[in-house]
Formats: structure tokens, C-alpha cells, sequence
């Protein structure tokens, strides 16, 4: 192999950075809208869904009644737990009666447990703002005032908020940056999403979720997502087609969420989404979808073969340029998770195991494919549309 050409084949790793920064530059943040609300404030319904939450629903129920908010109810529906999440929010309930508390009727055919939860919660609900917040997020005290200014200022019917991300162990810190990477890569950043003229380029992010009630009523609620395993971009995307105005906005001081705490976790809820949820994210209609399955494993493919090849390298199995190609691109990717964890504020070194994070999520990416539209989550067997 001659010089040039493994420096040629190189190209798509060093351009990679480059094109995810370049797309990701364009983003806006809560933090410039302003923490007081309006004179006029609408009634904002807070609707925690909740399964077998007991490890977070306090943190997450607590956060959500102390927002600096003059009108506003949370309404916990506590979907059918065993571990005691029922009884949590209960006692939370009597010291706030700003809180309360439903159990929803037995999960119909055809419905996914949490749109199931979230329809329960929003018939109850009488606010003229809807916000839906996963049960193991944190709500600083101005989220809501700040997302009820820039739904005004923007005119938005449907906004969810990117907040950060919880990464307490290693295997949420090697999993959750190449993750998130890759969502980036593909949608870029808040303001590329908002003026995108395409369905397949609306997301959203499920755990924060904010949509004047008549919208809600109008675009058939989470009753028309009731079979899709990512309801959050399904709505995002329903909601646009209907010609209602969507909006993706930054959070990182207002939001924050630990997704997962274990590999098994990890594994479990990403491989749920990662194959199943994701062909409603891919354009080109059927095209996008015969080609979705080999593109999912791209991304981990790129960090995990170019160390496996200059291993074989070293030891003298492939020739000079195999060793000048991977020894490359090796180093592009360490230089790109080293930026990736400084940003984060996390131990650069992590950058050093990135390509063991590549291949647990191949494994999980493989598994999601066998496995198709069925997915299992919290004990229960869907079939996502």
C-alpha cells in the first residue's frame, strides 16, 4: 500500500470532527430566556410517568414542585409499580397538594407502557401547558419559568429541552459520549433541527418535554405515538407534519438526568431504542431504511477496527501502510475523546477505552438488529411500528 493512500483512506476520520463540530455550533440555550414568569402565567401541568422508580422519584417529584413557578400542578402516575414508587409519591402528596397521584387502568394492546402513562396523566391534567418529565430527571427551580418564556418568544406548540447527562460509573461514561456523538453527528445542533423543512430531521429528547394543551389535544397526544418505541421523536416529528411549530433548545443548567447506572442497564434501555426507534430518524424513506442497519454500525465499527488493525500491524500480520492508516486514524480518534472528555469534565483517559466502549455498543447494536421491532422493557414485550 502505498503512502498517499492510506493517508487518503484516513480522510473520513479526520473530517468526521471537523463536520460534527461545524453542525453542532448553531445551538441555544435556556439560559437566555428569562427566569421569571410572565405576569400572565398559564397554568403548566407537570405529568411524571413512572414505573418501578423508587430509586429517583423522590429527587425528580421534589425538583419538579420546587420550581420557581407561580401556577402549577405535578401530576405522578404511578404506572403499576412493585417497588414501592406508589408509596414514595404518596407520602410526598400529603405535605403538597400540588401533587397528585393516579394509577392508570391495565396497558391495552397495541400501547407502550410510558405514552399509555403519559395519555393517564394528561386527562387529569388542567393546565394549559403540558410538560412531560421522565421520572429520574432533576428540574432546576427556573426550568419552567425559562421554557414558558421561550415558547412564547419562539411561538413553539411543542419544545423539549437537552439537558445534561448523569455519568456516575464506567460504563455510562465509555457508552453515553459515543452515543450522544453519534445523535449529534446526525441531527447537529438545537437551531440546524429548528429550521430543518424535514420530518425525518425533528427530535426529541423524551425526558423533557413542554406542549400547549390544545396542540397536545389537536395532534391526537401520545394516543397517536402509542406504538413507536422513541414516542418523543415520533411526536416531534407528528407535530411538525400537522404544521405546528417545534423547538429543540439546550438545558445543561436547568436539566439533568441519570439515564443508567449498570451495563445491563445500558444495554437493556439503548439496545429498546438504538435499532428500533431509530428508522423514523433516517430520510430517504425506504432507501434511508434498507441502508439504517448497516449505518448503525458504522460508528462503532470506526473505533473499534482501526486498534484492532494496528495491532495486527505491530505484530507484523498486515504490511506498512495498514500500520500508517490505523496508526492514524488511531490517533484522530484518541485526540477526538480526549477533546470529547475534557469537555465533559471527565478524566481525559477515558479517551484510552474508547474502543471498548465501540464494541459493547456494537454487540448492543447486533442484538437490536436480531432482535427487530420487538423490544422489552421494565417486564413488559412491545412490538414498536
Amino acid at each position: 500500500m502505498r503512502l498517499s493512500l492510506p493517508v487518503l483512506l484516513a480522510v473520513p476520520w479526520l473530517a468526521a470532527p471537523v463536520v460534527t463540530l461545524l453542525r453542532a455550533r448553531r445551538s441555544r440555550s435556556l439560559s437566555a430566556e428569562s427566569p421569571v414568569a410572565p405576569p400572565d402565567a398559564s397554568l403548566v401541568s407537570i405529568v411524571i410517568p413512572a414505573r418501578n422508580e423508587a430509586r429517583g422519584i423522590a429527587r425528580c417529584v421534589d425538583s419538579a414542585l420546587a420550581a420557581d413557578y407561580p401556577r402549577l400542578e405535578v401530576i405522578v402516575v404511578d404506572d403499576h409499580s412493585t417497588d414501592g414508587t406508589g408509596a414514595i409519591v404518596q407520602k410526598i402528596a400529603r405535605r403538597d397538594a400540588r401533587l397528585r397521584v393516579t394509577t392508570p387502568p391495565a396497558l391495552p394492546e397495541g400501547w407502550f407502557g410510558k405514552q399509555w402513562a403519559c395519555t393517564a396523566g394528561a386527562a387529569i391534567a388542567r393546565g394549559e401547558i403540558l410538560g412531560f418529565l421522565d421520572a429520574d430527571t432533576w428540574q432546576a427551580p427556573d426550568l419552567v419559568p425559562r421554557v414558558v418564556n421561550a415558547m412564547r418568544n419562539r411561538g413553539s406548540d411543542f419544545l423539549t429541552v437537552a439537558g445534561a447527562q448523569e455519568m456516575g460509573g464506567l460504563w455510562e461514561r465509555l457508552l453515553q459520549p459515543q452515543i450522544f456523538t453519534v445523535l449529534l453527528a446526525r441531527f447537529g445542533g438545537t437551531e440546524s433541527v429548528n429550521e430543518s423543512h424535514r420530518a425525518a430531521d425533528k427530535i426529541a429528547n423524551g425526558q423533557c418535554l413542554f406542549m400547549r394543551r390544545d396542540a397536545y389535544d389537536a395532534v391526537g397526544g401520545h394516543a397517536s405515538v402509542r406504538e413507536k418505541v422513541a414516542e418523543d421523536l415520533a411526536l416531534a416529528q407528528r407535530f411538525f407534519r400537522m404544521g405546528r411549530r417545534t423547538t429543540v433548545i439546550l438545558g445543561l443548567e436547568q436539566l439533568s438526568t441519570r439515564m443508567y447506572t449498570s451495563l445491563p442497564e445500558l444495554a437493556a434501555g439503548w439496545g429498546k431504542n438504538i435499532y428500533a426507534g431509530g428508522f423514523d430518524a433516517m430520510p430517504l424513506g425506504r432507501v434511508g431504511r434498507l441502508l439504517f442497519p448497516p449505518l448503525l454500525l458504522l460508528p462503532w465499527l470506526s473505533g473499534l477496527v482501526p486498534p484492532l488493525l494496528l495491532l495486527l500491524s505491530l505484530v507484523g500480520v498486515l504490511g506498512h501502510g495498514w500500520l500508517v492508516w490505523s496508526a492514524l486514524v488511531t490517533g484522530v480518534n484518541l485526540a477526538w475523546w480526549t477533546g470529547v472528555y475534557v469537555a465533559l469534565r471527565l478524566s481525559p483517559l477515558y479517551a484510552l477505552l474508547h474502543p471498548v466502549g465501540s464494541a459493547v455498543l456494537l454487540y448492543v447494536s447486533v442484538r437490536a438488529i436480531a432482535r427487530g421491532r420487538r423490544v422489552r422493557w421494565k417486564g413488559r414485550e412491545y412490538l414498536a411500528r
